[in-house]
């Protein structure tokens, strides 16, 4: 809208829970007052650029983030053991990083991923371990699978979150004026 911030904008903004944008206005004295009672937040700007970056960042605050798998180690099975109630126990040595029991995993053999999962046990001697370092070994269980060959691979993995930005197609774009030089 045109002109200064009064009392109707305040009220549409309270009616719709939503803030009010000003660019080089001021709001009325009185649309003031209400908007300190009804809550309403009012943002004044005199650079365009300034609202621009706010609603870009209040835009993408908005966005759900995108999820990704961060391998954090790599594992080799080195031998197979069979355990009542526990299933196939993978005898493995940790090439690369560390594997962590809370992490998922990637069972590869022959370059094909054989099955993604949970990681349902992680043993170190016979104790259970959080985590195990490069150039150690443990045993692994996987959840629900059994099919461990020795020689397959084990890629470890965390799912992050990593936050999203608003593409720089969606930013706001010049044109050259209605009759004017295109470039």
């Amino acid at each position: 809208m045109a002109g200064g911030i009064n009392e109707g904008d305040v009220d549409l903004a309270s009616a719709s829970n939503a803030i009010i944008l000003g660019f080089n206005v001021r709001p009325t004295p009185k649309a003031r007052a209400l908007s300190d009672q009804e809550r309403v937040d009012i943002r004044k700007y005199n650079v365009i650029y300034k609202a621009v970056e706010e609603m870009q960042q209040a835009l993408e605050g908005m966005l759900k983030p995108d999820t990704k798998e961060e391998v954090i180690a790599s594992v080799e099975v080195r031998d197979t053991f069979k355990v009542p109630k526990a299933g196939t126990i993978a005898g493995c040595y940790v090439l690369t990083g560390t594997v962590k029991r809370s992490a998922q995993v990637n069972l590869i053999r022959e370059g094909i991923v054989i099955h993604t999962g949970k990681i349902s046990s992680l043993k170190r001697f016979k104790d259970d371990a959080r985590e195990v370092a490069a150039g150690f070994e443990c045993g692994i269980g996987l959840d629900d699978f059994d099919d461990v060959k020795i020689g397959d691979q084990f890629e470890v993995f965390e799912i992050i979150e990593v936050a999203r930005k608003l593409s720089s197609a969606a930013a706001v774009q010049q044109t050259p004026a209605a009759g004017g030089p295109a470039s």
